[in-house]
């Protein structure tokens, strides 16, 4: 088996001392790969919406950031693609880290993708 490199991920400065697995996964895996896929994710959300028949154009910005998070843990098809896009970025060493530690790791991947998508939210 040919060992695979990871492409070249964004550096994120993050406060030392993370205590627990999770937390340091997130810092030293996630965020960098969020980064990395900020304009794929949009563009994700941005096809999705208008499928749905959502008039996301024509909500106030709370309405668009509620709608947001509702639609990233509400819609299955959704919630699985964007969290598909960062596992496609694991190495097989994240891969065994993401595996022991699935539930909590999945639940702040989820946190952070709403975070980065809420963040280009304008009036």
């Amino acid at each position: 088996m040919t060992e695979r490199t990871t492409p070249s991920r964004p550096t994120i400065d993050t406060e030392p001392g993370a205590v627990s697995t999770a937390e340091q996964f997130q810092n030293q895996t996630l965020r960098p790969i969020l980064k990395m896929l900020d304009n794929s994710l949009l563009t994700c959300w941005s096809h999705h919406w208008p499928k749905r028949k959502i008039r996301f154009d024509r909500l106030s910005k709370p309405d668009k950031l509620a709608q947001l998070e509702r639609a990233v843990r509400e819609d299955t098809k959704l919630r699985l693609t964007l969290v598909g896009m960062v596992l496609g970025h694991f190495t097989p060493e994240e891969w065994s880290t993401f595996m022991a530690e699935e539930p909590e790791i999945t639940r702040r991947m989820l946190a952070l993708l709403i975070q980065r998508l809420q963040s280009h939210v304008h009036e």
